[in-house]
């Protein structure tokens, strides 16, 4: 019963296990240089230098508020943006081809661009997180709702609905759909922006962070500094997972 419940998890934290003691023991017997490739116990042994002199809070606050409120405006933003679009065909004429065209592009590179307008802190951080995911929800939303059957829209309004008992009845569900499926990917898109944002240009922050390491050369920081970016984005991750559960349980039954 364990084992059907947590087998998963233990067989994954059996493999990182495996791996880090083959990363140690390859680096103790010399054959990768510590320099370019430290084993695991100099990461955490950085990583844990960061958290005994509490100099990586003020880091980690500085990321998280950058990521998280890029992450609430984009989907607010790209919400309401693809509901408008979806429903009024003029407007969807003039958003889609600037969103499409905002997609085929690397949108980290208006990073310098927003640092120009915005100054170092944390509003271009905001700015570049925004950006990354208002473009992703956009997509989800204004697809979401141009996959609703006709036949369903049609068949309400023969029933007497209205366009609130659309908006709640219909397309809300077929919405969130779309944008939980993708919500874990704007979770990513946030913590990216944030991060080069901070790596463009900071005072602060995990990218600032290691934009100090890159630049001492410290592989050690560097390889802690991303595996904390990964650990709290996986938690992010599993709270994601968990939310889009609850709210599409009618899926997983």
């Amino acid at each position: 019963m364990i084992w059907q419940k947590y087998g998963l998890y233990i067989r994954r934290t059996a493999a990182l296990a495996l791996i880090a003691a083959l990363w140690e023991f390859v680096v103790w017997m010399g054959w990768l240089d510590p320099f370019y490739g430290p084993p695991p116990t100099a990461i955490a042994s950085a990583v844990g230098d960061l958290f005994a002199d509490g100099e990586i809070y003020k880091h980690l606050e500085a990321t998280f508020s950058a990521a998280l409120l890029g992450l609430g405006l984009g989907l607010v933003g790209g919400a309401v943006l693809g509901f408008i679009a979806a429903l009024l065909r003029p407007v969807a004429e003039l958003l889609e081809p600037v969103m499409a065209m905002l997609n085929a592009i690397p949108r980290v590179i208006l990073a310098p661009l927003f640092i120009i307008w915005l100054g170092i802190g944390l509003a271009s951080k905001v700015a570049l997180s925004f950006i990354l995911v208002v473009v992703l929800t956009f997509f989800s939303v204004y697809n979401g709702i141009r996959d609703v059957d006709q036949r369903l829209v049609e068949r309400v309004k023969t029933l007497g609905g209205g366009q609130w008992v659309l908006l709640r009845e219909v397309y809300v569900p077929s919405v969130v759909a779309w944008v939980m499926g993708n919500l874990k990917v704007a979770v990513g898109f946030a913590f990216t922006g944030a991060i080069v944002g901070e790596f463009v240009a900071s005072s602060r922050g995990l990218g600032y962070l290691l934009a100090f390491a890159q630049s001492t050369y410290n592989a050690s920081l560097t390889f802690g500094l991303i595996f904390l970016v990964l650990v709290f984005v996986m938690i992010l991750f599993t709270l994601a997972g968990m939310l889009e559960r609850h709210l599409l349980r009618w899926k997983y039954r």
